[in-house]
């Protein structure tokens, strides 16, 4: 005699989804705890640090759109790099008043190399000073 199967879940079905929730639920309880902690800990960094690492993190990005990075003949994405160096000329001309005159001169440094890699790899270079960050930071030759 063949039984009609059930839209209804069996019990050991509902338990183990049951367990499953529970396992989600914990996860994310972590989380929040996680979450909740770091917050705690970004109150203790320092303004400058916080700059000089969001700047360093657009500095690596725009790095690897550049081509500067392992593999460039698949990381090359001159698109992308513009918007990064854009955003890190005016993160570090706005900060720059924020952050002491030695962490202001090494960004500028990267930005200024990160600039003239991107005229290097363009195969239609900008006009000087209409290059991705010249709005902020001038001409870049």
């Amino acid at each position: 005699m063949d039984t009609i199967p059930s839209d209804q879940p069996s019990d050991d079905q509902a338990a183990h989804r049951h367990g499953g929730e529970d396992e989600r639920l914990a996860r994310w309880e972590e989380q929040e705890r996680a979450s909740a902690s770091a917050t705690r800990d970004i109150a203790d960094v320092p303004a400058v640090e916080v700059i000089t690492t969001a700047a360093v993190h657009l500095m690596s990005a725009a790095a690897v759109k550049t081509g500067l990075a392992d593999n460039p003949a698949e990381q090359l994405d001159l698109d992308e790099a513009r918007k990064l160096i854009n955003s890190l000329a005016g993160l570090i001309t706005a900060g720059a008043p924020e952050i002491s005159d030695m962490h202001a001169r090494s960004l500028r440094d990267g930005l200024r190399s990160l600039q003239l890699a991107f005229r290097e790899a363009s195969v239609i270079p900008d006009p000087i000073g209409k290059g991705p960050g010249e709005k902020w930071t001038g001409p870049v030759t």
